[in-house]
């Protein structure tokens, strides 16, 4: 089940888009991190909901909408050089954002039908904004409603960069950036980053959430 959770926890930042013209990037700057995750995140789990039937029968469309909203509110590189963590130490620009778009390929081509799987209506509520320490940014706690069964406590952590953008999620305690730093450490020992990252795009290596991949 936390792969599912996980999965729908990640949409929400990767697949949320800010609209590209100025006065709404102005917006988005100013606007509380709070009500633009919980805004995005309810944008995405409506379309989910109103397009499941689509989806199911037809998965190009699924990755249609998946490749066409993963854009600007998820901090791709940011979140990579923090799981790449020393083994980004010294890495180019170039080879942190192949390591970047990989990931999140990855992530999405393997979870994206599970976003299909959720019982009744998903819904997020906003619980606080705590700021971090060092001026890093905001946490934004929130609790992942279904039909039937118990809040699960989804955190973002989020920074100002040109908007405000997510850089980590925190599921049941359960950090997107230390999974997958733990994850790769192995592999990173090993190969480059760009050899990694390879093998994220052939399918060769898989990410996979804390509790393992079903």
């Amino acid at each position: 089940m936390k792969s599912l959770i996980l999965s729908l926890a990640l949409a929400v930042p990767l697949l949320a888009t800010v609209p590209g013209h100025a006065q709404a990037q102005q917006a988005a700057a100013t606007a509380a991190p709070g009500k633009l995750v919980v805004d995005n995140g309810t944008r995405i789990l409506a379309t989910l909901q109103q397009r499941r039937a689509e989806f199911q029968k037809d998965q190009t469309a699924l990755k249609a909408f998946i490749d066409g909203e993963l854009r600007t509110s998820f901090d791709r590189e940011y979140a990579a050089r923090l799981v790449l963590g020393v083994h980004g130490r010294g890495a180019s620009d170039a080879d942190v954002k192949l390591f970047a778009d990989a990931m999140a390929d990855n992530l999405m081509q393997r979870y994206g039908t599970a976003l299909l799987s959720f019982e009744g209506k998903p819904r997020i509520r906003l619980k606080s904004e705590t700021p971090l320490p060092g001026n890093r940014g905001v946490k934004v706690a929130t609790e992942l409603l279904r039909d039937g069964a118990d809040p699960i406590p989804v955190d973002y952590y989020v920074r100002n960069n040109g908007g405000w953008k997510i850089f980590d999620v925190m599921v049941e305690g359960v950090s997107y950036v230390q999974t997958f730093r733990s994850q790769f450490d192995g592999p990173l020992r090993q190969k480059s980053i760009a050899q990694v990252a390879a093998e994220l795009r052939n399918g060769s290596l898989q990410s996979a959430p804390a509790d393992g991949a079903r």
